[in-house]
């Protein structure tokens, strides 16, 4: 996410990329081409339970919930692929910080959210910071939200372009 001031003072966010979740219809269709499935957790009485996950056609493997990932090469099998989403921007000078984080941090902060953390730590210029209080409050947001946790990974860049 890249976020960039406002004319009127506030920040603003921009995607860099789109969720690549099994749900999106370019992102099934891959996955069924190469001999996988998507469907959500099948609960014990038969229902279904949470977002969509890539799945072996035969087998509850390996239930990955989103359809893009580095280094896993059983989801790699059924259609999940590492290549990535490629965009082209002119960098401005009222761009001021890029966020780069993994779903567990998207999950139940939004991009404002995230904007009101680091911008603070943004007029200090320390990004380490900003990137370490992200994730403190994806951690707690999880905590308040679910009983596991799942992998929160943040990059915080902070830009000075004139």
């Amino acid at each position: 996410m890249l976020y960039t001031s406002s004319k009127k003072g506030g920040l603003k966010s921009v995607p860099l990329s789109e969720d690549h979740k099994p749900d999106i219809p370019a992102e099934a269709a891959r996955v069924e081409k190469m001999g996988g499935r998507v469907e959500p957790i099948l609960g014990p009485h038969g229902q279904y339970l949470g977002p969509n996950r890539v799945w072996k056609v035969d087998e509850d493997t390996p239930g990955l919930a989103m359809s893009r990932s580095l280094g896993d090469g059983l989801a790699h099998s059924v259609g999940v692929t590492w290549e990535p989403e490629v965009k082209q921007l002119t960098m401005q000078a009222e761009d001021k910080f890029i966020v780069i984080a993994s779903d567990g941090v998207w999950e139940f902060l939004t991009n404002d959210n995230v904007g009101r953390i680091v911008w603070p730590f943004y007029l200090k210029n320390c990004p380490e910071q900003a990137g370490n209080a992200i994730v403190r409050a994806a951690v707690q947001k999880w905590k308040q939200n679910d009983t596991v946790i799942d992998d929160i990974t943040c990059i915080t860049i902070f830009l000075e372009i004139e």
